[in-house]
């Protein structure tokens, strides 16, 4: 029982540090995406 608990945390850890990841790197390559208006 305890494996089950321990394998639990661990995905819930992976998967919130996946999330982290790729909310940062959205916000990182908005900031170095030069964004073209439809007037540009």
């Amino acid at each position: 029982m305890v494996n089950v608990v321990n394998y639990l945390i661990l995905i819930i850890c992976v998967l919130v540090g996946v999330a982290f990841v790729t909310l940062l790197e959205r916000k990182i390559l908005g900031y170095i995406q030069i964004r073209k208006g439809p007037s540009a």
